[in-house]
């Protein structure tokens, strides 16, 4: 949740007859969260949105095969090595790590979904590393552009537009109850003005009525299988909508970091919260001012988290063998920390430019077949000296 916005055409109270100029009934569709008493949005039809038939898809997201006996190790994927389909959105997804909580994948589509999709089972949080385009829903468009997040609600009918002739690399982090961390709002709701973004930082859909692409195909992941079905009309008739459930977008580099007089924890650097997981932003910042402080993380053996980094850009000081697209995995159970040489030369920076995007999570990560055949099999014996 954001906040509670309204757009388009609305009854003056939910629950009641509400008609076009015309004098025919509009349809209201509740889309709930936690049964009926969590968040929810209310959108208004022209046409019956439950009337679909199931039909066989070739379209959705490939089954998550875990890697037979990883073992326990830090791991470097390179995910600018991985083979894609060639296809849209829908189709053109590679999950990298996975758990009851969270699955982590790469998307490189190369043209527009053909259809419409829903992942009914976790909400999705994508990252653009490389691309642009639009998000088109039944909310309305959302632009998106290189280092924004977009954030699509579970339940979300949408497809994906990419801008032709721009490479497209996204990361997608799949996971249950994404939203804002909850020490960053007053008692109203309202986020706080020491919180490290702002309401202004978002974009919320924009609203732009009925559409009718001429799509009658919707694809639904449900159980972590896809499921085809036929529509009668676009499911994208709608006049208005009210409510707290809806998609969005944030700049990466609108998140506000901070610098303290020694080394902050990677929580300083939360930016979202999800069931299992706190998703981090690593910007760059000013580092720590005291004069003999260590900027360079730390050693740590975090015994109940498991660390997920995708390297975005920069200068990234604690790891040697990385570059933009790469992938490190730190399970708990051994520590980890910079490589030889790193911690000792940090002393005396005052800034980094890194630029990267983090997953602690809770339930430990399970390596897919697809990143094991991209892993870099030298990093764990990187760290000896």
């Amino acid at each position: 949740m954001l906040d509670y916005i309204q757009r388009g055409e609305l009854p003056a109270k939910h629950h009641i007859a509400f008609r076009d100029p015309a004098g025919e009934l509009r349809w209201e569709e509740c889309l709930t969260r936690k049964g009926f008493d969590g968040l929810y949005s209310i959108l208004y039809h022209q046409h019956r949105p439950h009337e679909h038939s199931a039909v066989p898809t070739e379209h959705g997201r490939p089954e998550v095969k875990v890697a037979a006996n990883p073992g326990l190790r830090k791991r470097h994927f390179r995910t600018q090595d991985l083979a894609f389909p060639s296809g849209p959105a829908v189709d053109a997804h590679l999950p990298l790590l996975t758990n009851k909580d969270v699955t982590i994948s790469m998307v490189r589509p190369s043209q527009a979904d053909p259809v419409y999709q829903v992942n009914a089972d976790q909400d999705d949080l994508y990252y653009i590393f490389q691309g642009s385009g639009l998000v088109r829903t039944v909310y309305g468009d959302i632009r998106f552009e290189q280092d924004d997040y977009v954030c699509i609600p579970k339940g979300t009918i949408h497809r994906f537009v990419p801008e032709e002739g721009v490479t497209q690399d996204w990361l997608l982090m799949s996971c249950h109850d994404v939203g804002l961390l909850e020490q960053w709002r007053n008692a109203a709701g309202q986020l706080t003005m020491d919180a490290p973004y702002c309401h202004r930082d978002f974009r919320r859909p924009e609203f732009v009525g009925p559409v009718d692409e001429g799509i009658r195909e919707l694809v639904v992941r449900r159980g972590g299988q896809n499921h085809g079905f036929k529509l009668p009309h676009t499911p994208l008739d709608v006049v208005g909508w009210d409510g707290t459930v809806y998609p969005w977008a944030f700049p990466i580099l609108n998140f506000q970091p901070r610098a303290g007089l020694v080394h902050l924890p990677p929580t300083w650097h939360g930016t979202f919260s999800c069931r299992g997981a706190l998703i981090c932003s690593f910007v760059p910042r000013a580092v720590d001012f005291h004069e003999q402080a260590i900027p360079c993380p730390y050693p740590h053996s975090s015994v109940d988290v498991d660390e997920f980094l995708f390297y975005v850009r920069g200068n990234f000081t604690s790891r040697k063998g990385v570059g933009p697209g790469s992938v490190s995995y730190h399970p708990a159970g051994i520590p980890h920390g910079p490589h030889p040489g790193a911690y000792e030369s940090s002393i005396g920076h005052r800034e980094t430019n890194e630029l990267a995007v983090m997953l602690d999570c809770f339930e430990a990560l399970q390596p897919t077949e697809q990143a094991v055949s991209v892993e870099d099999l030298k990093y764990m014996d990187s760290f000896l000296t």
